[in-house]
């Protein structure tokens, strides 16, 4: 239980970390910390808790990534469902943590997107659903890529949490204009749920593309770096 726990709490992080910039300070007022500062917070969520609960869990915080190391032959399958519950969980939870914060300014309006993920209309930069489909795979087919190569036995060792870190943060530099940029099923989930309506509609997306996404990432792990010795 441990392990779901940790994978309970470092979602909770990542979702509080990350949506909780965008939802709170990407746009405030004269010093609003914008798409370069919510890239940073998303990455800086996984490098912290990468440290902190890599040991004890490997800090997936991600059904996606549980996913491309079960595909890599990094993660027992017996497992698989019960971190996705826990990282879902702790996603909401998070995310209903925000609500509470955010729902303490007058005027907050949650159908405004709440940091949700989404496309068409709902698409930061009004981008199609094939081109949101499209980055979201290849954006999590490298995070997968990034994470099985850094925590490979042959790489350096201890370096692991800041690859991983900062290859999410430069994912969100270039996605957050198509999609306000997922990757993880359970980020996407977190905010959904609390904005209803499109968000709902439109997070089906948000699960296949990123699992699809991991699995190719494992894949094509294995064929550039063989087996991990």
């Amino acid at each position: 239980m441990n392990k779901y726990g940790a994978e309970f709490f470092g979602t909770f992080w990542l979702v509080l970390g990350g949506c909780g910039s965008a939802v709170l300070a990407a746009a405030f007022p004269v010093v609003g910390i914008g798409l370069l500062g919510v890239s940073l917070a998303f990455g800086l969520t996984v490098l912290t808790m990468a440290f902190a609960i890599g040991h004890i869990s490997g800090c997936h915080l991600n059904p996606a990534v549980s996913f491309g190391l079960w595909a890599g032959g990094r993660f027992p399958t017996k497992e698989l469902f019960p971190y996705i519950v826990a990282q879902v969980l702790g996603g909401i939870a998070a995310g209903g943590i925000l609500y509470l914060i955010a729902s303490g300014k007058a005027g907050f309006d949650v159908s405004a997107g709440f940091a949700s993920n989404g496309y068409g209309a709902h698409s930061p930069g009004g981008y199609s659903l094939l081109a949101a489909f499209v980055t979201e795979v290849v954006m999590t087919m490298m995070f997968l890529v990034v994470i099985l190569g850094a925590t490979d036995t042959r790489a350096p060792k201890g370096f692991a949490p800041i690859a991983i870190g900062l290859c999410l943060t430069l994912i969100h530099l270039i996605s957050i204009p198509v999609t306000n940029t997922s990757v993880n099923p359970a980020r996407s989930t977190a905010v959904a749920v609390f904005t209803g309506d499109w968000a709902i509609g439109q997070l089906w997306l948000f699960w296949v593309a990123p699992i699809m996404g991991g699995l190719l990432g494992a894949m094509v792990y294995r064929f550039i770096g063989g087996e991990q010795k």
